[in-house]
């Protein structure tokens, strides 16, 4: 049984690219679900027990956990037993065939399969091989496993959770995975223009650590970013502590005043004069010593309207503001529906499921779930019979 195309969109952007999808868990899979949504031919190579996606739940049939019902799509299975002398054989045949490889084994394990950057340059010199694992390669810490609260750690993301709340707590969603897929995805784009220039591959390592620090330290660098310091690491209004959502008569909601001009705005149309012509609000420098000030104000007032009515306030005076939306209705959201971002699609083995749209539009390459994810090796037969 193969993988049915599901659609009949024009080819995306990533039309005739093959892509070796040669990683577990959420990272690696994550980004080759990028590239698949814009078109690549990505071709999943799975151990006999499958990737951990498989067996996460809930789940209506075994192997097809709801994890990787969506990072798995636009994907055909193949499974391989790397340990195996025939296994190892049709991989190297296939990443001749590729493109891109990407992986998040770890060095170690790279080099004990012969996959080892300098042995993958030989057996395919146009193959982008992208490589991202917990630490640098060439660091002591190559070796040691990393998920995504231990990057969060080591990158700094948990002391800054330490610095806002008193603890030092994760974020509530995988924050490392995603931030490092996004990242693999548009630097194996960039080298992929190089090898459409050059005819000549690379590899591209892409280290979890690295990438979260480099993510975090945009804006958290603050002072630390000139030497001498003018000033401590850590952007103020971000670590305010009563930087939040406040509770409105009726809810939650994001009320965001941010400039002079809104402040002034918002505290006037409120009916609290006194804040809007507050000094301790009335210019960046004065702001940056008074976060804390000036998000307790907001909170001391949200209770004075319902949700709905601060939306009308902030919307006729164009300052920022927005609903909290609970996760557990956002498939009832007017704004969700719309933009069909979480819409329903029928997948040939699991019935009814939602399919988390790709965020990106192209106004002739369209992206578009193509296949939906196969179940485990589904496309052996096909993808090895392409290499005879």
């Amino acid at each position: 049984m193969t993988t049915p195309p599901v659609t009949t969109a024009p080819a995306g952007p990533l039309d005739g690219v093959r892509v070796i999808d040669l990683s577990s868990v959420v990272m690696g899979p994550f980004a080759c679900q990028i590239l698949g949504d814009m078109g690549a031919d990505v071709i999943k190579v799975e151990s006999p027990a499958g990737d951990s996606t498989r067996r996460t739940i809930p789940q209506r049939n075994p192997g097809m956990g709801v994890l990787g019902l969506n990072v798995n799509r636009n994907k055909r299975s193949v499974v391989l037993d790397l340990k195996t002398p025939q296994g190892h054989t049709d991989l190297i045949a296939l990443l001749r065939t590729a493109d891109v490889m990407i992986t998040n084994m770890r060095p170690g394990a790279l080099a004990r399969l012969g996959l080892d950057p300098a042995s993958v340059a030989e057996i395919n010199p146009r193959l982008v091989h992208c490589t991202a694992q917990g630490f640098r390669s060439d660091s002591a810490m190559a070796d040691r496993a990393a998920y995504d609260e231990i990057v969060q750690s080591a990158s700094g993301l948990t002391d800054l959770m330490r610095r806002a709340t008193g603890t030092p707590t994760y974020v509530p969603t995988i924050m490392a995975d995603k931030v490092c897929a996004m990242t693999i995805a548009y630097s194996v784009l960039g080298a992929l223009v190089h090898q459409r220039a050059t005819g000549q591959g690379q590899h591209v390592e892409v280290p979890m650590t690295d990438t979260l620090l480099a993510f975090t330290m945009v804006e958290h660098l603050a002072g630390d970013t000139y030497s001498p310091p003018l000033g401590s690491a850590g952007y103020t209004r971000a670590l305010a502590r009563n930087h939040a959502a406040v509770r409105t008569a009726d809810g939650w909601a994001c009320l965001l005043p941010y400039n002079e001009r809104d402040i002034a705005v918002f505290f006037t149309a409120a009916g609290r004069p006194d804040l809007a012509a507050d000094e301790r609000f009335l210019s960046p420098a004065q702001r940056a010593l008074h976060w804390d000030e000036l998000y307790a104000a907001i909170a001391e007032v949200a209770p004075t309207r319902t949700t709905a009515e601060w939306e009308v306030l902030c919307t006729e005076h164009s300052v920022p503001m927005s609903r909290v939306l609970d996760v557990t209705t956002a498939v009832d959201d007017p704004y969700v529906q719309e933009g069909h971002l979480l819409d329903v699609h029928t997948h040939p083995t699991e019935g009814e499921y939602r399919v988390i749209a790709s965020p990106v539009r192209f106004s002739a390459t369209p992206t578009a779930l193509r296949r939906h994810a196969p179940t485990l090796g589904q496309d052996t037969d096909e993808v090895l019979a392409e290499l005879r």
